[in-house]
């Protein structure tokens, strides 16, 4: 999906050929779209401006007459010449040469659209992971940072490790479900996925194989791949992860580390149970294979409390335990952590230092004050409860319009429902039409390239009414296509 912040004037003198044209000659001009740039199909373009395709045909011929731009038939049209490469005497560097030799490879095409579309107005988002605007906190956040206002807080960087107060908050907080670490073994991160990046540059070398559930959120990312990091998926069961394949798995692939999400995992919903969670831990010990726990879903319980994390059995700094505050409170905070044995933390706290100098110091100090105030655990309250009305609410609507066409299990906590399309059909055709029609899909095949049949579903961003409205029409989409 191409989107742009620009229009074309209808009722101008000037023809609309012409202020497109004028539109990417500034674009070209002020280096916005550089040499070797593609620019988007004339199609798409047309109707993100809201014209004729003759009209963007028109400006691209005179572009390309102006030796602009070119076309050429399988590769779609490209800068090729600008204003300041016109006079200068030496050529501009490529940029694209750059981009497309960046150590960070882009993300998925899919993950891409994705992005984009969720800013899309209008658009319902029937598998976007986060808290809807109605279950943030908005009135309670204002009361934190006014409290804020009144206090002598520190504005400016904070230690390495982050802020001292909001690591004892943490330390309590893990206490309570298991976790026995102290501040010094407590790193503050801007999320979990900063983890994973510090964890990936911090602790693996070029060519080492993670483990992971198949399917698993890290296939959507190439956080590891950018580091030259090969991802392995291991089959799942209802339990959770099969760990009785892990010793072949590390074998076969020489793996360094395995990460798994193991409450209300994402995307498939399962709660992994404490004998699989015992099971792997002493499989994982026995390997000496290090395990990233990413924790974020574990408070988004209904009816009882997950099994303890595998943190709690870790006696050998085994595990490196992940937590956040992005899904049960806000992702607007950008605050979560790192626990592990102190001279991991302390040099991942070295290295993240080096690319931020530490997360924002107001953030750490609002999460101190959800923590010290024991807002955070009675907004927990609510938000369970209301998540799971969700849950019910899209189970419902489930059995009404998809009980002949697909299948599911029905999550016990976190976001997410895993959806199995009956009908054999092209999983991008799909999400191409659905798209169109103003739905927004997450794919399964954005989570394991073989989960052609599968959609993640979130009950916990749209609101009751469009869930039930994109469901409905969803379903139609679904049969037309499998006819």
């Amino acid at each position: 999906m191409f989107i742009i912040d620009w229009k074309p004037n209808k009722s101008s003198p000037v023809p609309l050929h012409k202020q497109i044209t004028d539109f990417i000659k500034e674009k070209i001009s002020n280096g916005e779209w550089t040499i070797g740039y593609r620019l988007p199909p004339q199609r798409t373009l047309a109707k993100a401006l809201g014209v004729n395709r003759s009209t963007v045909v028109t400006a691209f011929d005179e572009l390309i007459a102006e030796g602009l731009i070119e076309g050429k038939s399988g590769s779609g049209t490209r800068v090729v010449n600008n204003t300041w490469n016109l006079l200068a005497t030496t050529p501009p560097p490529d940029w694209s040469s750059y981009v497309n030799f960046g150590i960070h490879k882009p993300n998925l095409p899919t993950i891409q659209e994705i992005n984009q579309a969720e800013f899309t107005s209008n658009i319902i988002r029937l598998g976007t992971g986060e808290l809807s605007p109605d279950l943030i906190p908005s009135i309670s956040m204002k009361k934190v940072f006014n409290e804020l206002s009144n206090r002598d807080i520190s504005y400016g960087y904070e230690e390495p490790k982050g802020l001292l107060p909001l690591r004892e908050q943490i330390a309590t907080y893990l206490n309570t479900i298991g976790i026995s670490a102290s501040p010094s073994s407590i790193l503050i991160v801007s999320g979990a996925l900063q983890a994973l990046h510090l964890i990936s540059v911090g602790l693996l070398h070029k060519g080492s194989t993670v483990l992971t559930e198949k399917p698993s959120y890290l296939h959507s990312l190439n956080v590891f791949q950018s580091a030259g990091m090969r991802l392995v998926g291991i089959p799942m069961d209802k339990e959770g992860i099969q760990a009785n394949h892990i010793p072949k798995y590390k074998k076969q692939h020489s793996a360094a580390l395995l990460y798994t999400i193991p409450s209300f995992h994402n995307p498939t919903g399962t709660l992994m149970t404490v004998e699989r969670r015992n099971q792997l831990f002493n499989i994982c010990q026995q390997e000496q294979l290090p395990l990233i726990e990413d924790d974020v879903y574990r408070e988004l319980w209904f009816d009882e409390y997950p099994p303890q994390p595998i943190k709690a059995f870790d006696k050998n700094g085994l595990v490196l335990y992940l937590g956040s505050l992005s899904k049960s409170l806000s992702p607007g905070l950008r605050i979560g952590w790192i626990v592990g044995p102190e001279p991991v933390v302390d040099h991942l706290a070295d290295i993240k230092m080096q690319t931020d100098y530490g997360s924002s110091s107001i953030s750490q100090w609002a999460a101190v004050e959800w923590f010290s105030s024991g807002l955070y655990y009675k907004h927990l309250n609510e938000v369970r409860k209301q998540l799971k009305i969700r849950r019910d609410f899209t189970l419902d609507i489930l059995n009404k319009y998809f009980s002949d066409i697909a299948v599911w299990e029905k999550p016990t906590g976190g976001f997410f429902i895993w959806l199995r399309l009956l009908p054999s059909l092209s999983i991008r055709k799909l999400f191409e039409i659905a798209l169109k029609e103003g739905i927004l899909l997450n794919p399964g095949n954005v989570y394991d390239h073989q989960a052609e049949q599968y959609l993640r579903i979130s009950y916990s961003f749209a609101s009751l009414t469009n869930i039930e409205n994109g469901l409905r029409r969803l379903s139609k989409i679904v049969k037309s296509i499998a006819k």
